[in-house]
This record gives C-alpha cells, structure tokens and sequence, in this order.
C-alpha cells in the first residue's frame, strides 16, 4: 500500500470518528431534552392534578368565611366556637400556599375575563365603565394558571331610552305640526276677514250707487 492510500485510508477514518463523535453528541443532548422534557411534563401534570383537586375545597373555604363572618356579630358562646374554625381555616388556606395558590382581590379593579366572571351587570353613572364593585365569591391563581375566577358585579354605561327618545321625537313634531296648523288656520281666517269684508264694501258701494240712481229717477 502506498502512503498516498495509507494517508487517504487515515483521513476517511478520522472523518468517520468526527461524524460518530458529533452524533454521539447530538444523542446525548437529545435524550437530556427529553428527560427535562418529561420532567416538565410529570410536574406540570402533578400540579395540575393539585389544583384540580384544590378547586374542589373553595367553596368549602367560602363557606368557613362567611360563617366566621356571621359569628362576628354573634354571642361570646358562638365566637369561642368560631376561634377553633378560624384556626381550621387558617390551615386550610396555608396548604393553598404551600401549594402556590393564592386568592387575588378584585374589587375596584378593572373587569378582565381571564380573572373574573361577572354575575351581575348594573348601569351607573358613579363608577367608570367595567368596574367591579362588588365581589360575591374570591378569586384564585397558582403561578401557571387560573383557579377559578372571581364572581363579581360590574358597572356599564346607562344605555340612552330610545322609546323616551323617539316619544320626544314624536311630541315635538306634534307640536310643530300644531303650530303651523294654527298659524295657516290663523292666515285662512284672516284671508277669509278680508275677502268677506271687501265684499261687504263692494255690496254697500253697490246699493249706495243704486240709492242715488232711484234718488235721480225720482227728482225727474
């Protein structure tokens, strides 16, 4: 063999070692993307599966609120009861931020339908269109996604009464239509004055004319 097949025979071999060393390589960092991957996966799906299940205990915590709510205003035998659910609430909402679950607060806020779900709509004048006064349940979100929304009531601009509107419509064209009838009855009538007492001028001149021919008729 000679040293240009020997030296020809070495190159192929080392770019065979190249292209084995890149693919081993290009192996390596895609079974890595793929354990990160399904990594991802199994936590995202876990925390979902927490969540959903979470989700189911909110209106449990609903509940606990608005009875320890209610028990502000009652007797001391009834808050001495409430002070060992508070407790039981409060455990109950620190396992929703073990979890990175929080309530958000909504009212005052602007209406947003990723956030919020509006029970109630009302027309006002006191508060910019698309604010929430009011919030009949909390809202909650973990760092990836909405819980469940806040069920709140909004404000939107009064619509304008068309009916009142087209009533005003209609009552001032009455109204024009009842002026320019009396004031053409008023000319008519004025017309018809006239008219009458021209004729009664044209009458009186007539016998005045005929009075004076009798009168000559007679002196003859």
């Amino acid at each position: 063999m000679s040293k240009k097949d020997k030296k020809d025979k070495k190159q192929k071999l080392n770019q065979e070692l190249e292209e084995l060393k890149n693919k081993y390589i290009r192996t390596l960092a895609e079974l890595e993307n793929s354990r990160k991957r399904m990594q991802k996966e199994k936590t995202e799906a876990l925390s979902f599966a927490v969540e959903n299940t979470i989700s189911e205990f909110l209106p449990l915590i609903d509940n606990f609120e608005n009875a320890l709510n209610f028990a502000n205003n009652s007797s001391e035998e009834v808050k001495n009861w409430a002070t060992g659910f508070q407790m039981i609430l409060s455990q109950l909402k620190d396992i929703l931020h073990n979890h990175g679950i929080v309530a958000y607060h909504s009212v005052g806020n602007r209406f947003d339908p990723h956030l919020h779900d509006a029970v109630e709509i009302v027309e006002t004048n006191d508060y910019e269109p698309g604010s929430i006064i009011e919030e009949f349940a909390k809202g909650y979100k973990s760092a990836l996604r909405v819980i469940r929304p806040a069920r709140v009531k909004v404000t939107k601009k009064p619509l304008e009464k068309k009916e009142e509107k087209q009533t005003d419509e209609q009552n001032s064209c009455l109204k024009n239509d009842v002026e320019n009838d009396q004031s053409q009855t008023t000319k008519n009538e004025k017309d018809l004055n006239e008219k009458q007492t021209d004729e009664q001028n044209s009458c009186l001149e007539k016998d005045c004319d005929f009075s004076k021919d009798e009168n000559i008729k007679v002196n003859k």
